[in-house]
């Protein structure tokens, strides 16, 4: 009899007690989900590899050095501000074709696509050409009719390849760029002027060398090929010079008008390094060499001033208190506490960036000071994620590692009867 009286009087305590601590947690308007969140923040430096040097005085009026990996930019002067582009813009024109039909397609001469002004191929009216062998002559020799051709071919004419070109322009994240023709020849619509930036000019690079015959086509020393009916021959050299200046060349475009003076655009490799340069404005006859000059010292800052860094890191996390919470470890009125978990595909935790030193990469870790029940097993509580200045590189979210459930009367019951009869 002595028991039972025991066991009853603790089932009342324990009910009072479940019922004190919910009342106190309504009290003080814990039942909100909403929390204020606190960052905590680790600093990574980038590894000792000497002092950056400035790349020097360059002709440029605009100049951009993007890593092709991440597309970052890694310098840049008036690299937003928008100029024409003159010839470089066929790499746009390049990439669209090579996208949008074989390069077995026959490509009908236009009268329009024959009255171009130089440099051109010549091509006649009603002449057929193989596409593939029109985009040597775009790439390698940069000539304007065969521009037109390959627009009007793929896009009905030049007003709709020029639509395409804009679509794809804004699809790879340029903000300031709007073609009017195909073949970078100053022009203006109800658009506006045929212009770009140097960082957009260098994103479309970036995203032209992904496709290897783009690679292998701009690579190539030396082409001959024929119209369709083999009555005319023409052979072709390479007008991009540093493929003879420097190793690792992967593509490049020049490009002239009057209006915008030497314009270039290339892409090369070394030492696992992938640099894009893009120079608008390069000068003005007779400075056809300045683009020369500052490539060089473009790829020379960027070698020699910027190495490889890993940005992952272990984050450090703690564990919450859960307020309101219980779980069949911890009665009410006692501190519930959840584990902090994560899931990081190992590809980004190998992902890589280029820093030069005294760059700096921050882990920003936002938490809550505390949760309020109920909390469930996998729920998003906070993120990690890590910038480079301002700029966010990556994050991941933050979740609870086990469920506590709310405190209630029903939980409160339902645990004394059963810790009373078991």
């Amino acid at each position: 009899m002595r028991k039972k009286i025991i066991a009853a009087v603790s089932i009342v305590l324990a009910l009072l007690q479940c019922m004190g601590a919910e009342a106190s947690v309504i009290a003080k308007g814990g039942l909100s989900h909403v929390v204020e969140l606190i960052p905590s923040v680790v600093q990574m430096e980038a590894g000792e590899h000497g002092v950056p040097d400035d790349p020097g005085s360059l002709y440029a009026l605009s100049a951009v050095l993007m890593d092709g990996e991440t597309g970052r930019v890694l310098y840049e002067k008036e690299g937003e501000t928008p100029r024409p582009m003159a010839s470089t813009t066929k790499v746009m024109t390049c990439i669209l074709a090579l996208e949008n039909a074989p390069g077995d397609d026959y490509v009908e001469v236009s009268a329009n696509a024959a009255a171009q002004p130089e440099v051109k191929l010549n091509m006649q009216k009603g002449e057929q050409y193989y596409l593939e062998d029109l985009l040597y002559s775009l790439m390698l020799k940069s000539h304007n009719d065969t521009a037109v051709a390959i627009a009007e071919h793929i896009g009905g004419s030049v007003e709709g390849f020029a639509r395409m070109m804009n679509e794809k322009a804004a699809a790879l994240g340029c903000t300031d760029t709007h073609f009017v023709t195909p073949n970078g020849l100053d022009s203006t619509d109800e658009g506006g002027e045929h212009h770009t930036t140097a960082k957009d000019l260098a994103l479309i690079m970036r995203y032209a060398i992904r496709n290897k015959t783009f690679l292998h086509i701009t690579e190539t020393r030396d082409y001959t090929f024929s119209d369709l009916s083999g009555k005319r021959q023409f052979s072709i050299h390479n007008a991009n010079a540093l493929l003879d200046m420097t190793e690792g060349v992967l593509s490049g475009k020049t490009g002239f008008t009057a209006n915008a003076g030497y314009c270039y655009v290339c892409a090369c490799e070394k030492d696992g390094k992938t640099l894009i340069i893009s120079l608008l404005g390069c000068g003005w006859p007779n400075n056809k060499t300045y683009k020369w000059k500052d490539t060089l010292a473009l790829l020379k800052y960027g070698g020699e001033n910027f190495q490889y860094e890993t940005l992952w890191r272990e984050p450090s996390l703690k564990e919450i208190e859960v307020k309101n919470g219980v779980t069949k470890e911890v009665y009410p009125g006692s501190a519930v506490y959840v584990s902090c978990g994560y899931s990081v595909p190992e590809e980004e935790k190998q992902r890589k960036i280029l820093l030069k030193k005294g760059e700096k990469i921050t882990m920003k870790i936002m938490l809550p000071k505390e949760l309020s029940a109920p909390v469930k097993k996998g729920q998003k509580i906070g993120e990690a994620a890590c910038y480079l200045g301002e700029e966010k590189i990556y994050g991941f979210p933050i979740v609870a590692e086990k469920s506590v459930k709310k405190n209630s009367y029903f939980w409160c019951a339902d645990r004394v009867f059963h810790d009373f009869f078991h």
